[in-house]
């Protein structure tokens, strides 16, 4: 499996714990995604899951889940996830550049929708999660590459 991988989906909210709606294209500024609720001067400015993941997920469960459900800002498609790694660099050919710096965190149970209507999350284990290092655009179906440091 390469280092190249796509954006299945590009996902925002006005609001944390709550689905993301899919949008065609964002501005990543230095705090994150614009218009979204993480953005901020943190380490989880912008979150990732793999469509791959999400598939499994809704068919083990039986519920039909959407792109930007468990609240990732971006769905990726085409890399195992676990390849995303802490310290790993994710660019884009347009100079764009997210480091990622945690893999997994605590669920939010009850203030979390899918855990609501299933009792199970997968971001505890399948979330990852980056700052920005260099500013730019990205629109669904962009490119991403995978380097190992930055």
């Amino acid at each position: 499996m390469g280092n190249k991988f796509t954006i299945f989906s590009l996902n925002i909210s006005p609001e944390k714990g709550t689905e993301k709606i899919p949008v065609d294209a964002v501005k990543v500024t230095s705090a994150g995604f614009e218009s979204d609720a993480h953005s901020g001067n943190w380490h989880r400015q912008i979150s990732l899951l793999d469509q791959e993941s999400v598939v499994d997920f809704s068919s083990r469960s039986g519920i039909t889940i959407k792109p930007g459900d468990f609240g990732e800002n971006i769905t990726t498609e085409g890399i195992d996830i676990t390849r995303l790694t802490p310290g790993s660099v994710i660019t884009d050919a347009r100079g764009l550049r997210l480091e990622v710096t945690q893999v997994g965190k605590e669920c939010h149970g009850d203030d979390c929708t899918i855990y609501r209507k299933v009792g199970n999350c997968i971001m505890p284990k399948r979330g990852v999660f980056c700052r920005v290092l260099t500013p730019g655009h990205l629109h669904r179906g962009d490119i991403l590459e995978l380097s190992k440091s930055n």
